[in-house]
């Protein structure tokens, strides 16, 4: 059994982030609150290479909380844990606090 994926090319494996459906004091949050199809990055690939032959690296790394898009990627099911992997210009774009 796999213990760790390290993808290829410029892919990114992603664990996708499920927002809470309540607050800490209780509170149930209504199903129509707007919520961000969003990941935390585990493992990158090195990049891949372009028509010249130069590499071009990942754009995100490991730890970055990124936005995905609502379709695409592919599950992919380490031990009891579920992830995403999907190519690096798939992803939309990385948040920040």
């Amino acid at each position: 059994m796999a213990k760790r994926l390290i993808p290829l090319l410029n892919r990114v494996l992603v664990e996708k982030v499920i927002p809470p459906a309540k607050t800490n004091a209780g509170i149930l949050l209504p199903e129509k609150t707007a919520k961000l199809n969003m990941g935390k990055v585990v493992a990158v690939g090195p990049g891949y290479h372009d028509s010249q032959g130069k590499l071009i690296p990942v754009t995100v790394k490991e730890g970055d909380n990124v936005l995905l898009p609502e379709y695409g990627g592919t599950q992919v099911k380490l031990g009891e844990k579920e992830y995403h992997l999907y190519r690096d210009d798939d992803i939309l774009g990385t948040l920040h606090d």
